[in-house]
């Protein structure tokens, strides 16, 4: 890595993340990075209970029945945030809503693991090789969805808990099958848990699935600037021009939407797929341009936001 001398280093960041055993694997990938700046900052991860996070007494409560959803995930680790007790907060773009809290930006983020989705099951090989009438775990309205488009003959039933604890649950014969994101099994070094990989055809991932933000306070932009040295544009691009695609929906994680952007330096290359939660409706938009910025990319994803909004109910999108 090349440090820039252009660059200020601060003597010490304080990094906030949730406590699950993938949040603290991310939370250090980012501290490493700063580590191997070389600057001897001094690297500290501060661990946030958040509202979000599953509990045995909470059952399997889908994440709709949660009030805030998805934001959950990222409440109180925000308001450390704005409190000044951490530096900067490493979350999942997956669990983070397209509009942030006032004051609070994702200006970075790391290179972007595997999107896709996979499915976990002791029996079946494949989604098309379930019985008829299984039950398969998931709080996901976009998996709920796409799998009922696929097999509308399936029992789907609500599925909580980290990574780990869900493929326990599966093992313990809770349900016959689940899926999970294809990064977070990577990052934890689960991957010879997966049974096999959705290709994107067959389910689109979620908006920002696979990448790791980096959240601060606007008004810390410039002292930590140095962080953009392990950034990674492209997946910066693709990641912001799918969220631009929910917020222009108006949606959050109760939106049944897959959205998966590539970028190749030119030509950006988006696809969206809406599906009513019973799988039987379905919106689709696969479209490309060419783009110049950032900028370009945003209002690439919001013009076909909106496009979809004018077309798709607003009961679908939740």
């Amino acid at each position: 890595m090349t440090v820039k001398s252009e660059y200020t280093y601060p003597e010490k960041v304080v990094i906030g993340t949730r406590g699950s055993p993938l949040a603290l694997v991310q939370a250090n990938m980012v501290k490493d990075e700063i580590v191997k700046i070389g600057q001897n900052i001094d690297v500290k991860l501060v661990i946030i209970t958040t509202s979000g996070d599953w509990r045995p007494e909470d059952g399997e409560v889908r994440l709709q029945a949660l009030e805030g959803g998805k934001a959950q995930f990222a409440k109180e680790i925000e308001e450390a945030l704005l409190c000044k007790e951490i530096d900067i907060a490493v979350h999942s773009m997956k669990d983070m809503e397209t509009i942030l809290p006032e004051g609070l930006i994702i200006p970075f983020m790391l290179p972007r693991e595997d999107s896709r989705d996979v499915l976990l099951s002791v029996n079946s090989q494949n989604i098309l090789d379930l019985p008829v009438g299984c039950t398969v775990g998931t709080v996901s309205a976009r998996r709920q969805a796409f799998l009922l488009n696929m097999r509308p003959d399936l029992n789907v039933v609500p599925l909580r808990g980290n990574v780990q604890t869900r493929i326990d649950k599966l093992k313990a014969g809770q349900v016959d099958a689940t899926f999970l994101a294809c990064a977070g099994l990577n990052r934890l070094g689960l991957s010879h848990e997966i049974t096999s990989i959705i290709e994107c055809d067959d389910m689109l991932p979620s908006v920002g699935q696979g990448a790791i933000g980096i959240e601060m306070r606007d008004v810390d932009m410039e002292r930590l600037s140095f962080i953009g040295q392990f950034s990674c544009e492209n997946t910066f691009i693709c990641v912001e021009c799918e969220r631009s695609v929910l917020r222009a929906l108006g949606g959050s994680c109760h939106t049944p939407i897959g959205v998966s952007a590539t970028y190749d330096g030119g030509e950006i290359h988006l696809r969206v797929k809406i599906i009513s939660v019973d799988g039987k409706d379905v919106w689709v938009e696969d479209v490309r341009t060419e783009i110049g910025s950032y900028a370009d990319a945003v209002q690439f994803g919001s013009n076909v936001g909106e496009r979809l909004k004018d077309v798709v109910p607003k009961e679908v999108l939740g």
